[in-house]
């Protein structure tokens, strides 16, 4: 596994932790005012975050560009500016964070895309054996 997948699922379950835990107690003050924050934080925070790990994993070549890298860190900074901003913007305070967080979310996703229709999925080289021939003999 490449250290960018790793990296990814690391803080995947990181977000996703954290995510519980704000669950928790929000359940136990049975205040789920700001359970729109708490489901972004899980969505992209552990969901998208482990999805684009599992990518990374599949696709060397992808894993191994500096793009992925950049997109590591593009989805952390949206993550730690959407959530709180959510949270902001739901108890009147601005709203300001919300909309740059959810321009983040949409470039993360958009490179995310990118990255796939650049380097496809397992875009390591295979041998496959040709259907012409056994053997090593021409098929007649």
């Amino acid at each position: 596994m490449s250290s960018i997948s790793a990296r990814f699922f690391a803080t995947a379950a990181l977000f996703g932790l954290i995510g519980m835990g704000w669950g928790v107690q929000m359940s136990v003050s049975q205040d789920h005012s700001l359970s729109p924050a708490h489901g972004h934080l899980n969505l992209i925070g552990f969901v998208a975050m482990a999805v684009f790990g599992t990518y990374y994993a599949l696709s060397p070549r992808a894993a191994a560009s500096r793009l992925a890298t950049i997109h590591y860190w593009l989805s952390i900074v949206t993550v730690v500016v959407l959530t709180p901003g959510i949270a902001l913007a739901i108890s009147g305070e601005t709203e300001i964070f919300a909309k740059v967080g959810s321009i983040l979310a949409i470039a993360a996703m958009a490179m995310f895309g990118f990255m796939v229709i650049r380097n496809g999925v397992d875009a390591e080289p295979r041998v496959e054996p040709s259907k012409a021939a056994i053997g090593g003999q021409p098929a007649e």
